[in-house]
């Protein structure tokens, strides 16, 4: 049973790459006409939304049977009607989403060239990949940086790598029998997806650029900083084998092949994961403090989720002028 719904999301996982950016191209073009003529816009961005919902149902397969990650399994799963839930709301007059479908729109367009296009993509993931080695080697970690993509154990020559990633690969023949540790730097542990968020709340509201730049420098800049302490720990507790936590346990819920799987499942799909949520937060107030503006994205996204207006200017104590300042 089981199998057979995986292969049906699995066959559903081909068109990923073609809707991601079919989704880029209907919101630009949606958040483009919606400046010139705002019910024209609406329609493109409503059907914006409904690819956007497919787009997340050929992403199932990846986070759910493939990464087996929690948190962005059901992240991915929720965001299906979601997704259909503010196109309906858009379609029948909730102008308010129509700055969120801007937000979208600068987000997809940084986050999908950056990590497509390679002469963007590969330099950011050298660079993430020289940045962890340097605090690793700090640490004390002894390892050594290799090409390609070979996870979660040995290296196997039969798998050609792919060459823009980066590994970290940790040998201890004297342990268990030896074995073989590899740590993979990919597009997803550059950080870029929440950079890429904030990326687009900031530029979907409309407030001095002074302030605007301010907010996307410090939020772009923690996050930078905690991608980089979250591949440390990740690398470091994975290739030394520090989480090896009520193992059968989580080779069961996890269905791995390995013991040596277990570290890195605990270090990255549940502690990493779930501080990173607390981390979005975190990051969302400090991006506030700076840009009161985004708290009218923040409200819009708590209605779509609860169906009841908030007022959290006035639950924070900050409030934006109409002109964009903000009030002292």
């Amino acid at each position: 049973m089981l199998s057979g719904v995986a292969g049906v999301f699995e066959w559903a996982h081909q068109w990923w790459a073609v809707l991601s950016w079919l989704v880029m191209f209907v919101f630009l073009a949606g958040a483009v006409v919606e400046m010139y003529d705002r019910e024209w816009g609406r329609y493109l961005l409503v059907g914006g939304w409904v690819v956007l919902a497919l787009f997340w149902v050929s992403s199932i397969y990846q986070f759910v049977f493939d990464q087996k990650s929690i948190t962005e399994g059901i992240a991915v799963v929720a965001a299906i009607p979601l997704s259909l839930y503010v196109g309906y709301l858009l379609a029948t007059g909730r102008d308010r989403l129509l700055m969120i479908s801007r937000g979208v729109a600068v987000a997809w367009l940084i986050y999908l060239p950056l990590s497509t296009v390679p002469f963007l993509r590969d330099p950011l993931i050298a660079v993430v990949t020289d940045q962890t080695a340097v605090v690793l080697s700090l640490i004390g970690a002894d390892f050594s940086v290799v090409a390609g993509n070979n996870f979660p154990a040995d290296i196997s020559l039969a798998e050609p790598p792919q060459s823009y990633h980066q590994s970290f690969f940790f040998q201890f023949p004297e342990r268990n029998g030896g074995y073989n540790i590899v740590y993979t730097i990919k597009m997803a542990c550059t950080g870029v997806g929440s950079m890429a968020i904030f990326g687009g709340l900031i530029a979907a509201v409309r407030a001095p650029l002074k302030r605007k730049l301010k907010a996307l420098a410090a939020a772009v800049g923690i996050i930078w900083v905690l991608n980089i302490a979250r591949n440390v720990f990740i690398a470091y507790t994975f290739g030394y084998q520090r989480l090896q936590v009520f193992p059968d346990a989580v080779m069961s819920a996890f269905g791995l092949q390995t013991h040596l799987e277990v570290s890195y499942i605990v270090a990255d799909r549940i502690i990493a994961q779930f501080l990173s949520v607390a981390a979005l937060v975190g990051i969302t107030y400090i991006v506030v403090m700076q840009l009161p503006e985004v708290l009218a994205i923040v409200e819009e996204g708590l209605y779509v989720i609860t169906r009841k207006e908030y007022d959290l200017q006035k639950a924070l104590g900050v409030g934006v002028r109409a002109d964009g300042g903000v009030e002292e």
